[in-house]
């Protein structure tokens, strides 16, 4: 979940894409903001990172934590 203008999203975006590619896993931004039940659900704690469906941490990317979670040890 990002949104438009938010440079800890844009940072969050780049980590989430490197180690995508790396693993090979797709993935996806949604902006907070064309929802308003997004918005209220998660619009104070973006970026945050779901991982299938499911709130998987907010503000930065811990990399370990997210490779673990793809199925790759950090």
């Amino acid at each position: 979940m990002s949104r438009q203008g938010c440079h800890a999203c844009e940072v969050a975006e780049a980590d989430v894409a490197r180690i995508c590619a790396e693993l090979g896993v797709g993935w996806g931004t949604e902006d907070v903001d064309t929802d308003p039940e997004l918005r209220a659900e998660y619009g104070d704690r973006v970026p945050v990172i779901l991982v299938d469906g499911a709130e998987h941490g907010y503000w930065k990317v811990e990399e370990p934590r997210l490779r673990a979670a793809l199925g790759q040890p950090g």
